[in-house]
């Protein structure tokens, strides 16, 4: 049976992933974008997803967008919420407002839209919501508390909430990635990327489908007995 998927950070990275993945097996699918607009036209031109453009970090546009995604799709029976921002700075050089943006956006973002798409889930008795964090969520990262902290609340939030939409046939998973050769990395230079992949036992760094691949198989019918579990997709890293 073809799903109703809406998936956020949509249109670059692991999220675009997503949107070619479900797509290339028939899904009908909405994405959220904030900034990429060529990539979001490209990607909706290439798979006929529906792409809605909102700063998921603003709670009212959030709802909006969420709303919109929804009237396209007719439903809801898949949530992915792959918005996200990374950023490094010393802990003593995180202003409030860095602090509030990020886990604004990583964080709060899903909240929001979970709790928008269990209201639908919760009268149909059935559901996948999906997110996506870190290694670092589980590891915690110098130099990058804050986003340590969105990722690290994705991961105590996918376990309460597979606790209490259980009951009403929906799962909660999370998807863990290491490092993963997206545009949120592409400000690491050469060295720092061989020194990341020499650092995973599997020897190279990971790809954006690879991720997808995991989240595909979490919103299968394959994976109908498994809920609030964090799944690591980052080669073993860090040893």
């Amino acid at each position: 049976m073809k799903k109703r998927i809406l998936i956020t950070g949509g249109s670059r990275g692991i999220g675009a992933a997503c949107v070619r993945y479900f797509a290339g097996l028939g899904d009908k699918i909405a994405f959220i974008y904030h900034n990429a607009e060529k990539a979001a036209e490209e990607i909706a031109n290439e798979t006929c997803a529906f792409p809605v453009k909102a700063d998921v970090s603003d709670a009212e546009s959030a709802k909006t967008a969420f709303r919109e995604a929804i009237d396209f799709l007719g439903g809801i029976d898949v949530l992915i919420n792959c918005a996200g921002i990374a950023g490094f700075s010393l802990f003593t050089e995180i202003s409030d407002d860095d602090w509030k943006h990020m886990l604004d956006t990583n964080l709060t973002s899903a909240f929001i839209l979970s709790r928008e798409a269990a209201k639908i889930m919760i009268s149909q008795k059935s559901g996948r919501i999906i997110n996506v964090g870190s290694v670092w969520g589980r590891m915690g990262s110098s130099c990058e508390v804050h986003y340590s902290a969105s990722k690290a609340g994705m991961r105590g939030m996918t376990q309460a909430l597979a606790k209490e939409l259980g009951p009403s046939g929906i799962t909660v998973n999370c998807v863990e990635p290491g490092v993963i050769d997206t545009d949120m990395n592409s400000m690491l230079n050469d060295t720092a990327i061989k020194e990341l992949a020499d650092a995973t036992p599997l020897c190279r760094i990971g790809t954006a489908d690879e991720v997808a691949a995991v989240i595909r198989f979490l919103a299968s019918d394959d994976a109908s007995f498994i809920t609030g579990a964090c799944i690591p997709v980052d080669g073993g890293f860090p040893v």
